[in-house]
């Protein structure tokens, strides 16, 4: 019985296609094992698709880019008073704000590659992945799906600070905290920029040349959004030319 499922399974996920004039967060889990592939094949709209037929549910899945500074922006600054009202001076200060940001870099790199870019084939595998970062790579250009909308956010600060809390101290982890609460800031308003910015400089063009370079050309590497630095200490550069073999 279990082996005879296992194959309808298979069978209706190899025909099953994807209605784009449909929500989609319920459809794409039928994909099975093709919803890597599917996933990964951009369509470049600034439109972006509709995610739940219900209104309320739709509207929790979009967030204007300036939401997120004016939401945590404060925050920020009401964890570094803690730490300063705990007798901190300003140049320690900084410097945990400073470490906080680091630690956001490298976690902005982990969750990137280890859990935005997880193989998955379940039903729920598959739907919850693409509400997580599927959708990202889906429709690329959706500027109202770019950055984390606060609820889910909220929720993942409480096992950040439980996170910073086991290395430091009762007085430096507010403002480690706030660090690592900033990175994110910038982690996300960086990200939106890449995508939709037309960048003059020469350091911000080369970030959004990396960042689309792994959206359109090797999905495999390049995890770093707001720097390489941790794509370089852990082999995950790009090759620098079509053709040319990764590492």
């Amino acid at each position: 019985m279990f082996l005879q499922k296992t194959k309808r399974d298979k069978m209706v996920a190899q025909v099953f296609k994807v209605d784009l004039n449909k929500p989609l967060v319920f459809q794409v889990g039928h994909l099975g094992e093709d919803y890597q592939e599917w996933v990964h094949q951009p369509i470049v709209s600034k439109e972006g698709p509709r995610f739940f037929a219900s209104d309320f549910w739709e509207f929790l899945t979009r967030t204007q880019w300036w939401v997120i500074p004016l939401v945590w922006l404060p925050v920020v600054g009401y964890s570094v008073n803690i730490s300063k009202q705990m007798g901190h001076t300003l140049p320690e200060l900084v410097l945990m704000v400073m470490g906080g940001i680091f630690i956001w870099s490298l976690l902005e790199y982990t969750l990137h590659r280890f859990l935005f870019h997880i193989n998955t084939t379940s039903y729920w595998g598959n739907t919850l992945h693409y509400l997580l970062h599927g959708c990202h790579h889906k429709h690329p250009m959706d500027g109202l799906r770019l950055v984390f909308p606060p609820a889910a956010t909220a929720i993942l600060l409480v096992p950040f600070w439980n996170l910073v809390k086991l290395f430091s101290t009762p007085s430096t982890t507010p403002a480690l905290f706030g660090g690592g609460l900033l990175g994110y800031v910038m982690y996300d308003c960086t990200h939106y920029y890449l995508h939709h910015g037309q960048p003059t400089k020469e350091v911000p063009k080369n970030l959004k040349r990396y960042h689309l370079n792994h959206h359109f050309r090797v999905q495999t590497k390049g995890f770093g959004i707001t720097s390489s630095l941790w794509d370089k200490v852990f082999g995950t550069l790009p090759p620098s030319k079509v053709g040319e073999k990764s590492r």
